[in-house]
């Protein structure tokens, strides 16, 4: 499974960012392989407007199945629906804490 935690860093151990479309990075870690990958969000950070909605479907090509973050916009969370990858809001900590906590639950 490919879980992808919203991140102010592009280490695994970087903190949460509370915004999905406008992350600065995104941590996809892939729980099969125990690995991840750091995507650069900067491109949908800087965007006037529909960021989630251009950062969802980012997520769908990556065949994410699973984002955690601080919040998903009306907007991102149709785009989500539609490809079917279900997300989990209020994520804190550090990206590892987010997707271990996700784990054990």
């Amino acid at each position: 499974m490919k879980i992808a935690v919203t991140s102010t860093g592009p280490s695994i151990d970087s903190p949460v960012d509370e915004r999905f479309g406008r992350a600065r990075y995104i941590i996809i870690y892939d729980t099969l392989s125990k690995t991840f990958e750091t995507l650069d969000n900067e491109t949908n950070l800087n965007m006037a407007q529909g960021a989630g909605i251009q950062t969802a479907g980012n997520m769908a090509e990556k065949k994410v199945e699973l984002i955690l973050t601080g919040r998903v916009g009306p907007k991102a969370a149709e785009a989500l629906n539609k490809a079917g990858i279900k997300y989990v809001e209020n994520a804190s900590g550090t990206c590892r804490s987010a997707i271990e906590k996700q784990q054990t639950a």
